[in-house]
């Protein structure tokens, strides 16, 4: 099956503490599910002090989000919608936006 959802996508998180945030996907996991938005689901991680990090310390990072918890940008509204499939007249297949028909892929 087709991803919805790809790396470089600007996407609104829909649930969770999140939620109304829009964020760029950095790396996507199909087969997990999940997604990594930039800026979104910040964690903290108590760490120790080891060999390749001698500091430990509190370290921030991006912790992955169900991909049923984003949905696309639409280009022409800037709101949520849906993500469809188009074949187009020279047989290449694209994603588009249900809500206003418009290619997603560049």
């Amino acid at each position: 099956m087709a991803a919805k959802i790809k790396k470089g996508d600007t996407v609104i998180v829909l649930t969770g503490k999140d939620k109304g945030k829009k964020g760029q996907v950095t790396n996507v996991n199909p087969t997990e599910g999940k997604v990594i938005v930039s800026g979104i689901n910040m964690v903290k991680r108590h760490t120790k002090p080891t060999q390749e990090n001698p500091d430990g310390g509190i370290r921030t990072f991006e912790a992955a989000i169900a991909v049923s918890n984003v949905s696309a940008i639409d280009p022409s509204s800037s709101k949520s919608t849906r993500v469809g499939f188009k074949t187009l007249k020279d047989g290449k297949k694209v994603r588009v936006a249900l809500k206003s028909g418009e290619v997603l892929d560049v």
